[in-house]
């Protein structure tokens, strides 16, 4: 996914019709207002009403969020970083992820908007409680949970330093994927998937580049 020149101000242009590029664009916490009721009150029923215990709830809920690690990866890896060779193709690679790497410091656009979001979290939940059962009731908060610290994740990365000397490598991680090679370094809320699949940067022969990585902050 490269361009012949990486924007430091302004934004994609997706689509003509205003309304429908209102659309791609949401704040972080319109999304997280969106899904708090369902980190609350989906393990609220699975307590109150399925019989579940505070364990299995709290270990359903972990279940989710380590399976949105892994989920995050394969997505970003195979679907937003995915070579396209018809036009069509490219234009749906650019509308889902390419604009991000054209535009980098655009902070609308790094959450999935919410009418997608819906749509896409709803067919999942379908599809999750077809294989889990009553489970997904709190498999699915620690899931959906996963997709809002990823998120999160990814504006702090953008806008700030890393605030822990040991979460340094995360960012590294992920500024390498935009302006050295963005075939590697997919995940964005944590680095695990990249050690096991073998996409990892070798931080420590790569070189910091500062000027680099402040093109890619929002500040």
């Amino acid at each position: 996914m490269e361009f012949d020149k990486i924007y430091n101000k302004g934004q994609a242009q997706l689509f003509k019709n205003n309304y429908l590029e209102y659309l791609t664009k949401t704040h972080p916490l319109v999304i997280w207002g969106l899904y708090l009721p369902i980190l609350i009150l989906l393990p609220i029923y699975a307590f109150n009403y399925i019989g579940f215990s505070g364990l299995n709830i709290f270990l359903l809920f972990l279940g989710g969020i380590f399976f949105w690690s892994l989920f995050e990866y394969l997505m970003h890896r195979f679907v937003f970083h995915y070579v396209a060779h018809t036009d069509r193709g490219k234009r749906i690679n650019y509308v889902l992820h390419g604009n991000h790497h054209e535009y980098p410091r655009d902070k609308e656009r790094l959450f999935m908007p919410a009418a997608p979001s819906l749509i896409i979290s709803s067919t999942l939940f379908f599809l999750f409680w077809l294989v889990l059962d009553k489970n997904i009731f709190a498999f699915f908060p620690g899931f959906i949970l996963g997709y809002l610290i990823y998120g999160s994740m990814h504006y702090a990365i953008h806008a700030w330093n890393p605030p822990f000397k040991w979460m340094k490598g995360l960012w590294r991680n992920h500024h390498l994927h935009h302006y050295k090679r963005d075939h590697k370094a997919f995940g964005v809320s944590s680095t695990l998937w990249d050690h096991v699949f073998g996409t990892m940067f070798d931080l420590k022969n790569e070189k910091e580049d500062k000027e680099k990585v402040k093109e890619l902050m929002f500040k």
